[in-house]
């Protein structure tokens, strides 16, 4: 698919809206939780139902628990049932807990937001599997990588808005209402777009939903492992996830304690990250020509080893002792260097991650792929809390350099990526193919 076409995508009615709505959810996922996670970091200790940092770190988890409790029933709900029904209700769950919260963000009531934070997890539990499995329904074979891509795109720059606008939020005088009305206003917005989402007729109206939470999360976890290709896909993109979780966690103490950036460095950073990663999605949907090409994902896996590895040797700890601003950090050749190595990345990233989605769609019967996605958040989860365990010993407890734990982080992508690629030889044959010069 070219360019141009996969573009031409959010002019569609089969694929605007939806991408509209999960891009308004993600932007008010990273809205809400981040406010209120710097909300909490900077109230007193007497509002705080206990101690900051636990609050922080609970808050975190608290987001990600419901992926583990609640989607191998999401999985069979959005095979079960027509698909764009599921997405006006989770959508109107959403204006439920945030109006809630309004009040609550008012009265700075934290244990009820941490709750409420719960809350929101959970609905974005049971989107998750509708919204991945739904695009191959809307879609032609020839734009799946590209919606797909232009996903991707939307997700990580939600991520990014979400978090940007979190610090000017609370920063703002009466930080509190104009967070309140936010959320508010953007969870409206959210269901107004899932209005307009096309149906989806049922993949699996026989399906008989079992309501056992563990049973079924082991049961789709069990049935993730009937394709070897498959379940590589979803091992390799639940590692790309932690991966990207373990770099952008530590991009604040990089910055300041490592560069001497000022907070606007670290905002940089991240957004050299982000836009490498729309990017790269969107390039992928251009050298895909409309096809699902496994052999684009050993590329994407060697320029992320690869710039992965020069972050490494990019970082020249800054000594001075006030922080640098933007202006003056771009001054330090080897700091652009970094932010190079940052967006490329996030470049390459892209260009692992598409077609890896898109073979799961693509390669998994459509009466059982919501719960196959459902699988997947189960395993991204999974991966994310491991990712920042793995932090949490390797940066705290052996006291290691946040230098050492970029260069881990990429010799872990290589070995990886290489296990990946052993088991499922169809990604480097694939990739002989496409990229290998043909003889004349």
């Amino acid at each position: 698919m070219s360019h141009s076409h996969q573009l031409s995508l959010l002019g569609k009615r089969r694929f605007l809206p939806f991408f509209t709505t999960q891009f308004l959810g993600a932007f008010n996922d990273n809205i809400y939780k981040n406010t209120l996670l710097l909300m909490a970091a900077f109230a007193t200790a007497e509002q705080l139902p206990f101690d900051s940092d636990l609050f922080i770190n609970l808050g975190a988890g608290l987001f990600i628990l419901p992926f583990f409790i609640f989607s191998g029933i999401a999985g069979q709900m959005a095979d079960k049932y027509e698909k764009s029904l599921i997405i006006r209700r989770v959508k109107l769950l959403e204006i439920g807990i945030m109006a809630v919260a309004a009040g609550f963000i008012i009265s700075q009531n934290f244990l009820i937001l941490l709750i409420l934070l719960f809350l929101m997890g959970t609905q974005s539990a049971f989107f998750g599997p509708v919204k991945y499995a739904i695009i191959p329904q809307h879609l032609y074979d020839d734009e799946l990588v590209g919606g797909n891509a232009l996903v991707e795109m939307g997700t990580f720059v939600a991520i990014l808005l979400g978090t940007l606008g979190a610090g000017l939020l609370v920063e703002l005088p009466q930080a509190h209402k104009w967070i309140a009305v936010s959320v508010v206003v953007l969870a409206i917005l959210g269901w107004l777009c899932a209005r307009q989402v096309p149906e989806a007729r049922a993949a699996a109206p026989e399906l008989d939903i079992s309501y056992n939470l563990f049973s079924q999360t082991r049961k789709i976890m069990k049935d993730a492992h009937g394709n070897k290709t498959v379940y590589m896909c979803l091992v390799a993109i639940s590692w790309f996830w932690a991966l990207g979780a373990a770099y952008l966690t530590q991009l604040p103490n990089l910055a300041s304690q490592i560069l001497s950036g000022s907070p606007q460095v670290v905002s940089i950073m991240l957004a050299m990250f982000t836009v490498g990663v729309a990017a790269g999605s969107l390039f992928c949907g251009r050298i895909s020509h409309g096809k699902v090409e496994p052999g684009i994902v050993p590329l994407g896996a060697f320029g992320l080893s690869l710039f992965a590895l020069d972050l490494f040797f990019a970082i020249s700890p800054n000594t001075t002792d006030e922080f640098l601003s933007v202006a003056e950090f771009l001054m330090i050749p080897a700091n652009v260097r970094v932010l190079f190595d940052l967006a490329m990345i996030g470049f390459f990233g892209g260009l692992f991650i598409v077609p890896l989605y898109a073979m799961v769609q693509k390669r998994t019967e459509e009466s059982r792929r919501a719960r196959m996605i459902a699988a997947l958040n189960v395993m991204n989860s999974f991966y994310m809390v491991c990712s920042a365990v793995f932090g949490m010993v390797f940066l705290g407890v052996a006291d290691r350099s946040i230098e050492e734990f970029f260069l881990t982080l990429a010799l872990l992508h290589v070995v990886v990526s290489l296990l990946i690629f052993k088991t499922s030889p169809e990604f480097w044959q694939r990739f002989r193919v496409r990229f290998s010069r043909q003889p004349s």
